[in-house]
C-alpha cells in the first residue's frame, strides 16, 4: 500500500505559503507577479516528483504523470483571495504532488482562478474540461479593478499558449483535498470529513425602482423610497427561508447598490446580489419559489417595484460512491470513529471535473471555521491525517476499481 511522506508535504506547504506571504495568510490574486512565482514555483516540485509540467494559456499548470495507469486525477488551485488564507485551495495541490510522491499514477493540476479574480469564475477547471469560450475570455473583467483578461494573461507571459483539454478517458477519477471552510468537524471534535456533494449556488439580481427625490422636501407619505423596499424584502426573506430550507441551506444578500447614493437625496433605485445555496435541486427549486412569492408579495404591499433577474443556476454535484467508500474505508482504519460524512457548503473546482468523471472531495477541520481571512488555520497533525486518508484512499479505489 502506498504512504504518505506527510513531513514533506508540511514541508511543501510551507515553503509555498512564503510566496506572496501577507501576516499568517497570503495574498495571491490570479495572475499577479505572486501568483505566477507561485506556478513556477509548482512547476518545479511537479518534476522532482517524476511528472511532465506544463502551463496552459489559462494559467492551468499540469504535472502528467509518464507511467502506464490507470490514473488519477487530483488537484485544487494555488492563487488566493485579497489578503486571504494559506490553505485555501493550496492545500489540495500539494495534495497532489504527495500522491504522486507516494508513487501513484496522478496527474496533478492547480487550476486557474477557481476564486473568481476575473468574471466567470473557475476560468481554469471550466476551461480543461471544454467549457470556457474565447468568446467569454474576451468579454472578462477583473471584478477589482477592471482589467480585460485578455491583458492580464499577456502581462502574466501567458498570451498565445494553447489551453488544456484533457481526456477523461484517462482517468478513473478526480480527488480534491480541501479545508471544510466552516466549522462543523471542529464542533463535533472530528477530524475527517469525506464530501457527499457540492452544494449548487442560484445567483439572483433584485432590482427595485423607485422615485428619487430630496430627503427634507418629500414627506414621508409622498416617499418611494427604494432601498426601504430593499431592505424590508430582503427581512422578509430570511424570515421566511426557514419554513422551507433544508438543514443546511444558505442564502447571502452579496451586495445592496442604491442610486445615487447621497445622503440627502432619496435612493430612487436599490440593486441587489442575492444568492442560496444547497445541494438538492428539489431544495433549491422550492427556494426559488419561495423567493418569487416573496417577491409578488413586496410588489402587492410597497410602492416600488421589485424585479427578480435570475444570473445563474449552478447544479449540484454528487461525489462519486465508490471514491466515497474508499476514503470512508481509509479513514476509518487511520481514524476510527473520528470522521463523518457531510456535504460541501462552498464550491470548488471538483464540481466541473464531476462533469465529465467521478469525483470525491476530503475535508480536514478549519480552525474556528474561518477561511477567505488572513487568519485560516489547520492544526499541522490534522493536515497530517488527512493527506495520508487520502493517500490510502486513492491506492483503495484503484485497487478495487482494477
Amino acid at each position: 500500500m502506498a504512504k504518505a511522506d506527510s513531513a514533506r508535504f508540511l514541508q511543501d506547504l510551507h515553503e509555498l505559503r512564503r510566496i506572496g506571504a501577507f501576516k499568517t495568510g497570503v495574498h495571491r490574486p490570479t495572475y499577479s507577479p505572486q501568483d505566477m512565482e507561485s506556478r513556477r514555483w509548482l512547476m518545479q516540485r511537479m518534476e522532482e516528483v517524476g511528472l511532465e509540467a506544463s502551463i496552459d494559456g489559462i494559467g492551468n499548470v499540469f504535472g502528467r504523470h509518464k507511467g502506464a495507469g490507470p490514473h488519477l486525477l487530483v488537484g485544487s488551485h494555488i492563487e488566493s483571495q485579497n489578503e486571504a488564507g494559506w490553505l485555501d485551495g493550496a492545500l489540495g495541490v500539494v495534495a497532489g504532488l504527495a500522491l504522486a510522491r507516494a508513487g501513484l499514477p496522478v496527474d496533478v493540476c492547480a487550476f486557474a482562478d477557481e476564486e473568481g479574480h476575473f468574471e466567470g469564475g473557475f476560468l481554469g477547471s471550466r476551461s480543461i474540461i471544454g467549457e470556457l469560450s474565447d468568446e467569454e475570455i474576451d468579454r472578462s473583467r477583473n471584478r477589482t479593478d477592471g482589467t480585460p483578461l485578455r491583458d492580464a494573461l499577456k502581462a502574466a507571459g501567458l498570451e498565445g499558449l494553447p489551453r488544456m483539454r484533457i481526456d477523461p478517458a484517462r482517468y478513473r477519477g478526480f480527488f480534491e483535498m480541501h479545508i471544510e471552510q466552516g466549522t462543523q468537524l471542529e464542533r463535533t471534535g472530528l477530524r475527517i470529513g469525506v464530501v457527499s456533494g457540492i452544494v449548487a449556488i442560484w445567483q439572483w439580481r433584485l432590482l427595485v425602482e423607485g422615485q428619487q427625490d430630496h430627503a427634507g422636501g418629500t414627506t414621508m407619505a409622498e416617499r418611494r423610497d427604494a432601498g426601504l423596499t430593499a431592505v424590508r424584502l430582503l427581512a422578509a426573506i430570511d424570515a421566511e427561508f426557514p419554513r422551507f430550507c433544508g438543514e443546511r441551506s444558505t442564502w447571502t444578500t452579496g451586495r445592496i447598490a442604491l442610486e445615487p447614493g447621497a445622503p440627502s437625496i432619496i435612493p430612487g433605485r436599490a440593486d441587489v446580489l442575492f444568492q442560496f445555496r444547497d445541494v438538492s435541486m428539489d431544495r433549491l427549486r422550492e427556494m426559488e419559489a419561495g423567493l418569487r412569492r416573496l417577491v409578488q408579495e413586496s410588489n402587492r404591499r410597497e410602492r416600488c417595484e421589485t424585479t427578480l433577474i435570475s444570473v445563474a443556476k449552478a447544479t449540484p454535484a454528487l461525489c462519486d460512491e465508490g471514491m466515497m467508500r474508499a476514503l470512508s474505508a481509509a479513514a476509518e482504519a487511520l481514524a476510527p470513529g473520528a470522521w463523518q460524512v457531510m456535504p460541501s457548503g462552498a464550491g470548488h473546482d471538483a464540481q466541473y471535473l464531476a462533469k465529465v468523471m467521478p469525483a470525491a472531495m476530503l475535508f480536514v477541520p478549519s480552525i474556528g471555521g474561518v477561511s477567505h481571512h488572513w487568519a485560516e488555520d489547520t492544526k499541522e497533525e490534522d493536515l497530517a491525517l488527512g493527506i495520508e486518508v487520502l493517500v490510502e484512499g486513492a491506492a483503495r479505489f484503484l485497487a478495487g476499481s482494477n
